[in-house]
């Protein structure tokens, strides 16, 4: 299972950079587009597991995993605007 801290940057859309050799203290966030938001009302929504967010121009394309009464669970996006 994914740390809290990955699965919040993936629904955050944020890209983690590793400490550079000059400086290993350094923690460098860059930020993509913040689709935390739609991520948890996606999930809310359709009561599915987060797979992925991906912050696309000015939407975020959320990427779900829904079970099925009885049956294999099934992928579901939603591309939402951001």
């Amino acid at each position: 299972m994914a740390s809290p801290l990955s699965v919040a940057a993936l629904a955050a859309g944020l890209a983690i950079t590793s400490p550079t050799p000059d400086n290993p203290r350094t923690l460098t966030v860059r930020v993509a587009g913040d689709c935390s938001e739609a991520a948890r009302d996606v999930v809310e929504k359709t009561g599915g597991q987060l797979l992925s967010v991906q912050p696309l121009g000015d939407s975020c394309i959320i990427t779900v995993l829904v079970q099925g009464n009885g049956q294999r669970p099934r992928k579901v996006t939603v591309k939402v605007p951001m």
